[in-house]
């Protein structure tokens, strides 16, 4: 692996720059969406039979003791449920919006290190090619063993720019499926609480 990253010339750096900056935007997702995940639809599902059986600032307080999208939304939620239900789906439809922001933070930052490292890898080719012509210009000599060092290097740039793409996207799958699960959950509680909204007016 030492040798293959040796082999590759000066653009292999850069390349394992974008590698490392990129996984540290996916492991940041990550993290943010994990601990998203603490209140899910369950917590909903109690905070609007909370809302039926205690009231709105019950309700509340227990969405103040809690994190994540789905607390947010339901405090916001009850915060003008005694405004009436339509107030309050206003709210939830503003907080949603927030809320689906702050889950889709930084993730054009992964987009383009996807798109950079196989642009540097295909720059590191053309390098190498430049390498390789030159050393035959050179020896004045079309000899594999000269051309070898160049197009050795070209392969090279390009398969690790194209590996690591590879890796950022499956990265990028994996927090975008993540995202797609929170939202459908986010829409579900939004139902649940401003129907108990509803029912309790």
């Amino acid at each position: 692996m030492v040798e293959f990253f040796e082999n590759g010339g000066s653009f292999m750096w850069p390349i394992l720059g974008v590698l490392v900056i990129g996984l540290a935007f996916v492991g940041e997702r990550l993290y943010h969406l994990i601990r998203a995940m603490k209140t899910k639809f369950e917590f909903a599902v109690a905070v609007a039979k909370e809302v039926e059986k205690s009231g709105f600032d019950a309700a509340m307080k227990t969405c103040e003791e809690n994190e994540g999208p789905v607390a947010n939304l339901c405090y916001n939620a009850l915060e003008v449920a005694d405004q009436g239900a339509e107030v309050a789906e206003k709210t939830v439809e503003q907080t949603a919006g927030i809320e689906l922001s702050a889950l889709e933070k930084n993730m054009t930052w992964i987009a383009l290190c996807i798109a950079t490292a196989p642009m540097l890898g295909f720059l590191g080719t053309i390098a190498g090619m430049i390498v390789a012509f030159g050393q035959i210009a050179a020896a004045d000599n079309i000899s594999p063993s000269i051309v070898a060092e160049g197009i050795g290097q070209a392969l090279n740039t390009t398969a690790f720019g194209l590996v690591v793409a590879v890796i950022l996207q499956f990265g990028q799958n994996v927090v975008m499926f993540i995202i797609d699960n929170m939202v459908v959950t986010l829409q579900k509680s939004t139902t649940v609480v401003l129907q108990s909204i509803s029912n309790k007016k």
